[in-house]
């Protein structure tokens, strides 16, 4: 397992947060967010896939082991994929993970943030890391699906430069399963 520092969050104009001239208290910084790279087995992954699997079967109606248990845990861990967290002081916040889909292409699959720290970027920052790791790794292309009934996720790869491979204009439900794909 490696952790590094992946620092905090500039304000909307680009400075750094931090207190403001006659303010009679300065804020406190946002706690440190780290990246730990880890395996499938990590007890730090259980908490977030139990959420996921809750949270599809809640929008789903069905179980979502299958979905969950769907590739073996060593198509996360190198040299092909990874797992990472984003620990905010040593507690999982959010997470995600590719794995190997052809010679030059990586899936992106399992990102999700604690539903108790979701409307901060997280995910953002999860995407992110992962695109840089994948294009370390020699990846070019990066493939992902979303399910019809996760609106969030949709608007997330779209507003991080995925292109749908499918019809935006066209009722999601009818599509299944939602591609997308970007170049690294």
């Amino acid at each position: 397992m490696s952790v590094e520092f992946l620092g905090t969050a500039a304000t909307d104009d680009g400075s750094q947060p931090g207190p403001h001239f006659g303010a009679a208290f300065a804020a406190e910084p946002p706690p440190r967010l780290t990246v730990a790279r880890v395996t499938v087995d990590d007890p730090r992954v259980e908490p977030l896939l139990r959420e996921l699997a809750y949270e599809y079967s809640t929008r789903y109606g069905r179980a979502a082991d299958r979905e969950l248990n769907r590739y073996p845990a060593e198509e996360f861990a190198p040299p092909h994929g990874e797992l990472l967290l984003l620990l905010e002081g040593g507690e999982p916040v959010a997470g995600g993970a590719y794995r190997r889909y052809d010679g030059r292409t990586a899936e992106l699959k399992r990102i999700w943030t604690h539903s108790g720290h979701r409307r901060r970027g997280l995910a953002r920052r999860v995407v992110a890391e992962l695109e840089r790791s994948a294009a370390e790794r020699g990846y070019r292309r990066i493939y992902l699906t979303t399910g019809p009934r996760q609106p969030e996720a949709r608007g997330l790869y779209l507003a991080t430069g995925y292109t749908p491979l499918f019809d935006i204009s066209a009722d999601p439900e009818t599509i299944g399963p939602l591609p997308f794909e970007k170049g690294l």
